[in-house]
């Protein structure tokens, strides 16, 4: 399973998570503290759902918001950051999407999910659009979001 590998991998390498979630409502958290021993190297998380817990928690610009929307690479990467300011862990993890049914627009359908990945010596992202029901879009992104970790931490060794 993906999560006892990238588990495997913080604790292999003394590093330390945290997630900021928006459209996966926890699942990421979730998979990740499913994991027996995470409390290793998990040390939270924060289902930041409305603009105002971006802003007020893990401290998103407002002017981003305002500019971008909050489903877009720019507040996931704030979120990534900010979540490992909360935190003090050495990364973070990002991710605001339209999970839908409803919610989506020509310019961003049901399905897009920013995912952002951040460490003090680096940062990834990735522009998503997954298929299907809500339950569907939440576990693809949240499984992206693991595959993408572990990238991210295999690139820091």
């Amino acid at each position: 399973m993906l999560a006892d590998d990238v588990g495997r991998a913080l604790r292999d390498h003394d590093l330390t998570i945290s997630v900021a979630e928006s459209c996966t409502g926890g699942l990421l958290g979730h998979m990740i503290t499913d994991v027996p021993g995470s409390s290793d190297y998990f040390l939270g998380g924060v289902i930041s759902y409305s603009d105002d817990a971006k802003v007020s928690i893990l401290k998103v610009d407002e002017g981003v918001l305002r500019s971008k929307g909050a489903v877009s690479e720019e507040v996931a990467m704030h979120m990534a950051s900010g979540v490992r300011s909360v935190f003090g862990s050495k990364i973070g993890v990002g991710i605001t999407g339209i999970a839908g049914p409803s919610g989506g627009t020509q310019s961003k359908p049901v399905g897009l999910v920013f995912i952002a990945v951040s460490s003090d010596s680096s940062s990834t992202r990735t522009r998503n659009v997954f298929d299907g029901p809500r339950e569907s879009v939440k576990k693809q992104a949240a499984g992206k979001a693991l595959e993408m970790l572990f990238e991210h931490i295999a690139k820091m060794r």
